[in-house]
């Protein structure tokens, strides 16, 4: 049996078409601004986005840290939800990186509220750390892939604005937040200084994210790349299957939408396991089995032997991610490998 990849959209391979167009990218030195396909890869992803010009760089975590590093100057405070990308899983970046500490504000399953958002928001003291930043991320990772509404994102930015943040966007699923909406990426970055999202989650490239601002923040951003180690040469190679990715994978992101409700709707069905299928906003399907007997290894073990992978968030508490190397028939059988597994649990 083949096996059923659920721990990321992440794990997703090339796809033949987007081999071919890497295979034959033109190519030049991209510290020198000469890689024609890099400077078309980032022309496009700012046209999409409604910015001036973009920067490619080869992770989202470089992205989010490069935007950091640019709003901020050591001993700041940036305003981040508690359980967002920056500070659970980008490696303590902010504060070795840039020098700066992370206010974490809870909010509901990822999603920051105006109130907390205004508590957290320090005033001018001689004894406490400058607020200078502000940190949405959509869709958000460990929210299960939600998705912030329009109007939320425009409560909180304009609140930052008349408190003198700057403020980024870490867009890593962002398409997929507009897949699921009908609003276009564009009016989600209006009210950012800089965005940043991923080509190698959803739209299924290899490597690669990309940053979006104005001239003169990207030209600020693009020092900032080559002092942080992200300097690349003939990188249109990469670049060219993000070219490919923003041309045919982002229309079909709704597949996975449904892909992930239908796995949702079929673990509902087993006894013994927890899943809100109304919160399956998008790509992601967060589920739990408390009163297993299994362990979560044993589980996680349990699934693997038939040929299905998925990742623990906490103690017997899952999460599945769908994506474009899996399709409705993976969906039916994973959903027949959870029934077992967690029956005999």
């Amino acid at each position: 049996m083949t096996m059923i990849d659920l721990r990321s959209d992440t794990v997703t391979k090339p796809t033949a078409a987007m081999r071919e167009a890497m295979a034959s990218a033109d190519v030049g030195d991209d510290v020198y601004g000469e890689d024609p396909t890099v400077n078309r890869l980032e022309a496009m992803a700012a046209e999409l986005l409604g910015k001036e010009t973009g920067l490619f760089v080869p992770t989202g975590v470089m992205g989010n840290q490069l935007a950091i590093r640019l709003h901020t100057q050591p001993g700041d405070e940036v305003i981040i939800e508690g359980s967002a990308h920056i500070l659970r899983y980008e490696g303590g970046s902010a504060s070795s990186m840039s020098g700066v500490q992370l206010c974490p504000v809870p909010g509901a399953r990822g999603l920051l509220s105006l109130e907390g958002v205004e508590m957290a928001i320090r005033r001018p003291d001689l004894h406490t750390p400058s607020t200078t930043l502000l940190c949405l991320e959509q869709t958000h990772n460990v929210g299960g892939g939600s998705v912030y509404p329009l109007t939320t994102i425009h409560q909180l930015t304009d609140l930052a604005r008349r408190h003198g943040l700057a403020l980024h966007l870490d867009g890593a699923r962002l398409f997929n937040a507009s897949a699921k909406t009908g609003v276009a990426v564009a009016e989600y970055a209006e009210a950012f200084d800089t965005v940043s999202f991923c080509l190698s989650k959803g739209l299924g490239a290899p490597v690669g994210s990309i940053v979006v601002s104005d001239h003169v923040r990207i030209q600020k951003l693009r020092r900032l790349r080559k002092v942080f180690g992200g300097g690349m040469r003939q990188v249109g190679i990469l670049a060219a299957a993000g070219i490919y990715a923003l041309e045919n994978h982002v229309s079909r992101l709704v597949d996975d939408h449904a892909n992930a409700r239908l796995l949702a709707q079929r673990l509902r069905e087993i006894p013994g396991v927890v899943v809100d299928v109304d919160s399956v906003e998008t790509n992601m399907v967060m589920f739990q089995v408390p009163q297993s007997s299994k362990s979560t290894e044993q589980i996680l073990g349990d699934c693997r032997e038939s040929s299905v992978l998925l990742n623990a968030v906490g103690d017997r508490s899952f999460r599945v991610v769908t994506h474009l190397d899996v399709n409705n028939q993976d969906m039916e059988a994973a959903g027949k490998v959870f029934t077992q597994v967690f029956a005999s649990a």
